[in-house]
């Protein structure tokens, strides 16, 4: 590989005194930049972090079973009962109220941060405001605890009935089954309901996420102070405005479920006081003491301190997740917003370095509680029990183009080396000035190998936000929302991750005159097949036609699903938080937020693009296949033709990941067409669509429902992973190693993917080993930032250690691995999602 690992090294002098002149000499966290934590995953490990009341909080997460909880369904019904006539905006504050003034408290042993989601820890809240048929259909007839993967429990048979008969109450009034009511049999064809061309699954059946609130504003003003700005508004409110009663509900349930927000939280004080009055152990006493006069000073006002700050950002993160299911609840740039109130402690003397971090960590192990039931269809396609997409952003640019690090970002790095999780997805966003020192703490956190944290390059994705329509102050102020989505904090509601889409369907239809290859049933327009295209752009165009069309189902499917939502579940509380909603009085469904979109995205364009090779080079180029041979392969499934199936598979056809202008214009042509598509459409909130480039896993679920292709895939074989090469059961077709698939990622425009785009790679340990393995990855991220990629996250893990986890389970139950824009604990996955990653391509430099 020709890397100059002198790179690096030439200028880390000037570079390290730099660092320390903007930040300062102590600037570096509470460990030497370049400390090494571990090089993969060790079984038997000793604990991570170096405080003991963390290593027990996480052995406490680890040791607690997924269980189903009934109290957040019961006291919703029980609210949705009582107020059956009121405005859907008030049904949804009465029983946000009514969750938060009855649901059970819990402070477990050693935690300093408190607050939950209205749920123990592990165990997962029902929200039958979204969806009930699959929970009932899952009680019933597929049992939850009987899953492959993902299995939760109901504690006992009382409440498993409880669960069936307050779900009753809910049919015929949940999102999904207003949605599926709405959409026509062309739309239903191809989503979940039907041939999978496209799912919908994530807002279908549950609650609107991927953003991430203004925690400054909310770190500013207080409850108080947000309560103070929505009764402004509404004073100022004129009954001349058409929508004065819509909008005087808004300002109503915002009210009524921010002062539930301080009861709560003041309920949470008196319980941390009733459990000090008890406590024998005085230094525990005084921790109760110390979390009862936090919950008090930020029931109503902002916060004064470090730990108070934290403790605020607790409660709002948890009470998004109450009001709402929806995933990826996102945390903006903590290390900025956070900054403060860390360096107002420091300046003050107040607290020590150490005591930060161990409340970073204590919060870290926390952010890994609140826990999400999802459909099994949904499990299928992306495994994970967690809320999912909890990214935590630092790093990167300041709103002038300055570099942004601090010390909280080394901190936050730590606190992630330390605590080893599932979350937060850390998120370093890095530039072309970079401190030297932020990219050594990154690499060692990634040859520790537990798959944080992922990088993201400013250029890309300030230019992809730039494309939105946002300012150039704005856009540097990115955060990453979900895997891989570049957002605006409090100021964007862009739907992001809204449905995926399998590209690779749409090319059966291409190849074979809209039909499906098995059963030849007609799903999209006849725009030719192999058996009658006459050259390599009729393909070409007949590509471009069914994106087109299948484009149009998917879109209009999320726009009815959009509409349902802003009737069936506004969301006044995290609306308060965001620009735009309590000055025009509109709640976040309802295009109250500043920026507006809907981004869905897709998955297998390797897959296509490798499959167009194959047809241009043996079809049309070589001319040694006709087009009938080439269908009929897929049709049998490559059986019967195993010299051609393993030609396909060679390196005799160009493939994209090996740096081939030839195949890597195929992805390029696939790449801009999906995105071509995608762009523009306009959304029911006033915003308009953007696409992404990423599958996330549901490659692997996708692939179980899509037949063979030209790439040289099988039946029910994954299809392409994200941004990554293809690899078949017949071998990776990347073999030029890691260079030669960042070149070939790098020649399409990932700024045209403004809803993001995702790079798995993968080393065995050996490959990254000692410090010159350390500088030469560190110097393979620069050349990747160069090159203008916006997404790259690593595995250093060996098939070998995947292997003997799959042997052994019960010495490996932490081993996290990077799957795709999450990290997952490796034996709690699914069978076929460990194979997708055990035969991913080991790079070696």
């Amino acid at each position: 590989m020709n890397i100059n690992v002198t790179s690096a090294s030439n200028t880390q002098n000037q570079e390290n005194i730099l660092f320390k002149v903007l930040m300062g000499t102590n600037a570096c966290g509470t460990e030497p930049f370049d400390k090494t934590y571990s090089l993969g995953y060790q079984a038997n490990h000793e604990d991570w972090s170096p405080y003991p009341r963390v290593n027990y909080l996480r052995q406490k997460f680890l040791d607690r079973p997924y269980d189903i909880d009934v109290e957040r369904l019961r006291l919703v019904t029980e609210a949705y009962k009582k107020h059956e006539l009121a405005p859907r905006k008030l049904q949804c504050a009465y029983a946000f109220e009514n969750v938060l003034l009855n649901s059970t408290l819990y402070i477990y042993d050693q935690d300093l941060i408190l607050g939950e989601i209205a749920a123990p820890a592990k165990a997962s809240p029902i929200y039958p405001e979204f969806s009930v048929d699959w929970i009932i259909d899952e009680i019933l007839n597929s049992p939850f605890e009987e899953r492959s993967n993902d299995q939760f429990y109901i504690r006992n048979d009382e409440e498993r009935q409880e669960i069936l008969e307050l779900c009753k109450y809910w049919k015929g009034k949940s999102a999904n089954e207003l949605i599926t009511a709405r959409l026509d049999e062309d739309q239903k064809k191809g989503s979940h309901m039907g041939e999978k061309v496209f799912q919908t699954n994530n807002y279908h059946f549950a609650g609107i996420g991927h953003f991430a609130m203004d925690y400054k504003k909310l770190m500013t003003l207080g409850y108080n102070g947000v309560i103070q700005e929505v009764k402004a508004a509404f004073a100022n409110l004129s009954k001349q405005d058409p929508e004065y009663g819509e909008k005087r509900d808004y300002y109503k349930a915002t009210v009524i479920m921010l002062e539930a927000s301080k009861k709560y939280i003041t309920r949470y004080a008196k319980l941390a006081e009733d459990m000090a009055a008890v406590e024998t152990d005085k230094k525990r006493k005084q921790e109760f003491d110390s979390m009862a006069t936090n919950c008090h000073a930020i029931a109503g006002d902002p916060p004064k301190t470090f730990w108070q700050a934290l403790q605020l950002f607790n409660f709002a993160t948890t009470l998004i997740q109450i009001e709402g299911n929806g995933h990826s609840i996102s945390y903006g740039r903590m290390d900025q917003w956070l900054y403060p109130f860390y360096e107002a402690d420091m300046k003050n003397s107040n607290i020590s370095k150490e005591f930060i971090l161990e409340l970073i960590e204590v919060q870290y192990v926390k952010m890994n509680n609140p826990t999400k039931l999802k459909d099994k269809g949904t499990v299928k396609v992306r495994n994970g029990r967690g809320f999912g997409g909890e990214s935590l952003t630092i790093g990167g640019v300041d709103t002038q183009g300055n570099d942004a690090t601090n010390d909280l970002t080394m901190l936050m790095l730590e606190g992630s080396a330390h605590t080893r999780m599932m979350n937060p997805w850390v998120c370093v966003r890095m530039h072309e000035n970079t401190p030297y020192e932020l990219k050594i703490k990154t690499t060692e956190c990634i040859r520790a190998g537990y798959g944080h944290p992922k990088i993201f390059n400013d250029g890309p994705a300030i230019k992809a936000m730039l494309s939105k329509g946002v300012t150039l102050e704005e856009a540097r102020d990115y955060c990453v929302v979900g895997c891989v989505e570049p957002s605006l904090p409090g100021k964007e509601f862009g739907w992001q991750d809204a449905g995926y889409v399998n590209t690779a369907k749409m090319m059966e239809m291409v190849i074979n005159g809209g039909r499906t290859l098995i059963e030849g049933k007609q799903l999209g327009p006849d725009t030719g097949s192999l058996e009658t295209y006459k050259s390599f752009d009729d393909v070409l165009e007949s590509i471009d036609k069914q994106f087109a069309y299948w484009c149009d189902q998917l879109c209009s499917c999320l726009n009815i699903t959009d509409a349902v939502h802003r009737m069936v579940k506004p969301t006044p509380y995290v609306s308060a938080f965001f620009e735009g909603c309590i000055e025009s009085g509109k709640d976040m469904t309802e295009g109250g937020a500043k920026y507006n979109g809907t981004a869905p995205q897709a998955a297998g364009i390797a897959t296509c693009a490798d499959s167009l090779s194959t047809i241009k080079k043996l079809m049309f180029d070589d001319k040694t296949q006709t087009g009938s041979e080439l269908l009929q392969a897929v049709k049998d499934n490559w059986e019967g033709h195993e010299k051609l199936y393993a030609l396909v598979n060679s390196s005799k056809i160009p493939h994209y990941g090996n740096d081939d202008d030839y195949a890597d214009e195929l992805f390029k042509f696939m790449f801009e067409c999906y995105c071509r598509h995608i762009k523009g459409r306009k959304t029911p909130r006033g915003g308009e669509f953007s696409p992404g480039v990423y599958t996330v896993n549901a490659n692997v679920g996708m692939g179980l429902y899509t037949n063979a292709s030209l790439d040289g895939r099988k039946n029910n074989e994954p299809i392409s992973d994200n941004m990554g090469p293809v690899h078949t059961a017949g071998g990776s077709h990347d073999i030029s190693g890691p260079t030669a698939v960042v070149n070939s990622v790098a020649k399409v425009d990932h700024s045209l993917a403004s809803n993001g785009t995702l790079l798995n790679l993968r080393f065995p340990e050996e490959a990254v080993a000692g410090i010159e393995g350390r500088d030469i990855l560190v110097s393979f991220i620069e050349e990747y930032i160069y090159k203008q990629g916006m997404h790259v996250q690593f595995n250093v893990m060996s098939s070998e250690t995947m292997r003997a986890a799959q042997k052994n389970p019960e010495k490996y139950k932490d081993m996290l691995v990077r799957v795709a824009g999450y990290s997952a604990y490796f034996v709690e996955l699914g069978k076929p999602l460990q194979e997708d990653l055990i035969q991913r391509t080991e790079l070696h430099f």
